[in-house]
Order: structure tokens, then C-alpha cells, then sequence
């Protein structure tokens, strides 16, 4: 009886996973690049979900680790932590892979939409299956800040810098870099003096092994192309900047300083150094610009690429895309009879200028953060910015529920088809543990039927 017993537990045992290629991993983003809906809460819930969980490639300890740097970044987070991963995984390469597919999808998605919303304009079908999308994401973006928080959250204080953080943007609009910065010394100051509430998972060191082993986990020690060396630095660096300066002089060399083109590589680095906390925080600066300096695109047409942007995959950011694919095919740079090629380099253009920072700041700073993961006095600080940043994508979702539940401001009645929309969406994810895919068709469907038959 013993034997069987003993037997059985050991079979309850997960085995090691097994060591996977760069190619079987640059599948798997090229996947993630098309599955990625729900904005960052989502894609970071997918990550963990599949990566953590599922096949196990790194530990949860890891996990929050690196997401806690890409957390602090100007930049979207969840291309940064996928890019961390694949360079941890497969070196530079790997980083470079894994960053790309997962923002190229929706790339060739946006510039498609892109280019039906211009040369035909707005399509009933297409509307409607809009409108449904978007209680769908109000209901995963919830969800995904549900499931972060409760592996985060496990205490008072880190509890208490969620609720605080979240009060500070909601009521008094404090700026998401304040906000870092005030966690961030929270989390050192407290880290010295009640060490025990600042630890990765609040505490629960034994958490994370639920999952049995992993590729990367909690005691591997740090791949020897992710340590931490001054040349690497100083190489990566210049390859950074002559990137940057070889791509902005070629651009001004052919169409001058004050062409569309230049103009709006130079703006989409601005935009991207800016973009602390998600592409919300940047949306004010995008909409300036864009709309009201440069005048590539209309006030209407920028709420309708954010809409696009919103329910299709990839980081919220893309919306990038269709604003330079719109100034490329308003400006007319290749002449009016070539409206798509212009639109299109402007939109290849304003994506890897925006991108372009993320890559650098990662592969910078991925081995001095390899370096940290044992240390408390280097982790703590990070534990209290992600417990902050929690509180903000509450605040997000909130700000996606009063868009999408009061249309027309909130002096108006709700509609409440949405609100249905989103409450049906949040049971299947809570209570039936339905897939983030399925909950968007379906709601996309439910959209459609609803203005086609209104």
C-alpha cells in the first residue's frame, strides 16, 4: 500500500520541461501576436497564463521580476516583458524575435482596417462588431486586473499603495510618473524597515512552485549573455543610436527636415519616451500633435483609430499605426495616385520609431535587473510599483466602462446593451473560465447582430 501510495505521489510530480528552440518559441509569440487582445492587463494575464502555468518556461518569481522593470519603462509593458523573456530565453535574437512578432499582427491588422476606413469609409457590419468589442475588453481588462493583483496584493501595504494609487489618478489626475516615483520610494523605505511586506508574492515565497519546475526558475542562475557587462552596454547603446540617427537621416536627406515623413519619426520618438503607464498616458501628447499641430488626421478619425486600436491585438499603442497611416495618406507624400504605398511607409515609420526605444531599454537593462532578483533592497521598490500600477488599470477599466456605458457623456442615459454585454462577458471569464478569443467573437457577433437588426 505504501509503494502504490508513494508511486502515486510521485506521478503527481510535474516533470522539468523540456528545452525549447528558438524556432518552437518564435511560434508561440507569433501566436501571442494574434491572441494579444484585452490592452496590457490582458496580454500580461495570457503571458503569465501560458508561459508560467502552462509551459512553464519561467517561474512566477521570475515572472513578476521582469515585469516589474518593464512596469517603470516609458513604453508598452507587455511587448517589453515578451522581449524580456525571449532574450532571456534565446539572447539578443531571441528578445529581438520575440518583441516583434508579438506587435506585427496587429500591424498588418491596423493598416488593413486602416485602409478600408479610408477608401470606403464605415462599414455597418464593422461598426456593429465594434461596438460589441468593447464591453468585451471592458470585461477582460477587468478580469486581468483581478487576476494581477491577486498574485501582487497580499498584504495591507501592498493593498493600501493599490488603493492610494488608484485615488491619486482617479480623483486628482496625478501624472503615472508621480505616481512610480512615489511607490517606488514607498517600496525602498519600507523594504528597510518592514522587509517582510515588500518580498515578490507578498510574502508567499512557495507560491509560485505550483506550477512545478520551470526552464527559467527561481534558483537557475542568471545565462552567461545576460550578465551584466560594460561593453555589452556601451555596444548595445551604439547600436541604438546609430539605428535611431541612420534611419532620421536617411528619412531628412530625402524629403527634408520638415517633410511628413521626418516629422513624424521624430514625434513618435518623443511620444514613445513618454508613454509611462501605458498608451493612455501618452493619448493627450499623440492627440496634440497629431491632430491639432501636424494636423495629419481629424479629431473623429483619431476616437475611430483608438477604437480600432482598442479591440484589435496587440499593445494599445498600435494606435500609432493608423495615426501614421492616416497623416501618410492625407499628406499625399507619393502623390495622389499612390495614396496606400504613402500611408503605408508613414505607418512603418511611426511603428518603428515608437518601438525602436523599448528593444534598447530592454536589452540595456535586462542583465542589471538578472542582478537584483535575489535582493531585497533592489526588489522591494518594484513590489510597490507594481501593487500602484494595479490601481491604475483599475482606473483604465473604469475609464473604458464610462466610454463604452455612457456614449454620450454621462448627462445622457446608459446604454445598456453594453452593459449587459460586458456583465455576460465577465461571467464566462469568471465563472466558466471561458478563453480571452471566444468572449471577443462572441461579443463582436452579439455587436453586430444588435445594428444590423436595430
Amino acid at each position: 500500500m505504501d509503494v502504490v501510495s508513494n508511486h502515486s505521489k510521485t506521478s503527481q510530480i510535474p516533470k522539468s520541461p523540456t528545452p525549447i528552440t528558438l524556432a518552437q518559441a518564435a511560434l508561440y509569440w507569433l501566436k501571442l501576436g494574434f491572441i494579444s487582445f484585452g490592452g496590457p492587463a490582458g496580454q500580461i494575464a495570457i503571458m503569465h497564463h501560458d508561459l508560467v502555468e502552462e509551459k512553464r518556461w519561467i517561474s512566477e518569481k521570475r515572472f513578476l521580476h521582469a515585469l516589474n522593470y518593464c512596469m517603470i519603462l516609458p513604453g508598452p509593458e507587455a511587448q517589453q516583458l515578451a522581449t524580456y523573456i525571449g532574450w532571456l530565453l534565446h539572447r539578443t535574437w531571441g528578445g529581438i524575435i520575440a518583441g516583434g512578432l508579438f506587435v506585427l499582427p496587429s500591424f498588418f491588422i491596423l493598416v488593413g482596417l486602416a485602409w478600408v476606413y479610408m477608401a470606403y469609409g464605415s462599414l455597418p457590419a464593422v461598426a456593429g462588431m465594434l461596438y460589441g468589442f468593447k464591453p468585451a475588453v471592458v470585461a477582460i481588462v477587468l478580469f486581468a486586473a483581478y487576476r494581477i493583483g491577486s498574485r501582487v496584493l497580499r498584504n495591507p501595504v501592498t493593498w493600501s499603495i493599490a488603493a492610494a494609487a488608484f485615488f491619486m489618478i482617479f480623483v486628482f489626475k496625478l501624472p503615472f510618473p508621480t505616481i512610480v516615483f512615489a511607490a517606488g520610494l514607498i517600496g525602498f523605505v519600507g523594504g528597510n524597515i518592514f522587509p517582510q511586506y515588500f518580498k515578490p508574492g507578498g510574502g508567499h515565497g512557495s507560491a509560485q512552485k505550483e506550477f512545478g519546475p520551470a526552464l527559467i526558475d527561481d534558483d537557475t542562475p542568471t545565462p552567461a549573455h545576460a550578465l551584466f557587462s560594460w561593453v555589452k552596454l556601451a555596444r548595445i547603446t551604439a547600436v541604438g543610436v546609430v539605428l535611431w540617427v541612420a534611419m532620421i537621416s536617411a528619412l531628412t536627406f530625402r524629403y527634408g527636415w520638415d517633410g511628413t515623413f521626418p516629422q513624424i519619426g521624430w514625434f513618435f520618438t518623443k511620444a514613445a519616451l513618454l508613454t509611462f503607464g501605458g498608451a493612455y498616458a501618452v493619448l493627450p501628447y499623440v492627440y496634440q500633435g497629431a491632430v491639432e499641430n501636424y494636423q495629419w488626421l481629424s479629431p473623429i478619425q483619431m476616437i475611430d483609430g483608438l477604437a480600432l486600436g482598442e479591440t484589435t491585438p496587440g499593445p494599445l499603442i498600435m494606435v500609432v499605426t493608423f495615426v501614421g497611416f492616416v497623416g501618410g495618406w492625407t499628406k499625399e507624400v507619393f502623390g495622389p495616385d499612390a495614396l496606400f504605398a504613402s500611408a503605408f511607409v508613414a505607418s512603418a515609420i511611426a511603428t518603428f520609431f515608437t518601438f525602436l526605444p523599448s528593444f534598447i531599454f530592454i536589452l540595456l537593462g535586462g542583465p542589471f535587473i538578472e542582478t537584483t532578483h535575489g535582493n531585497l533592497k533592489l526588489t522591494a521598490p518594484l513590489t510597490a510599483i507594481t501593487a500602484a500600477v494595479v490601481g491604475v488599470i483599475v482606473n483604465l477599466a473604469l475609464f473604458f466602462a464610462y466610454h463604452v456605458f455612457w456614449p454620450s457623456g454621462l448627462d445622457q442615459p446608459v446604454d445598456w446593451l453594453p452593459v449587459l454585454i460586458t456583465a455576460i462577458a465577465l461571467i464566462a471569464l469568471f465563472r466558466f473560465k471561458v478563453g480571452v478569443i471566444p468572449i471577443i467573437l462572441s461579443c463582436g457577433i452579439l455587436g453586430m447582430a444588435s445594428n444590423l437588426f436595430h
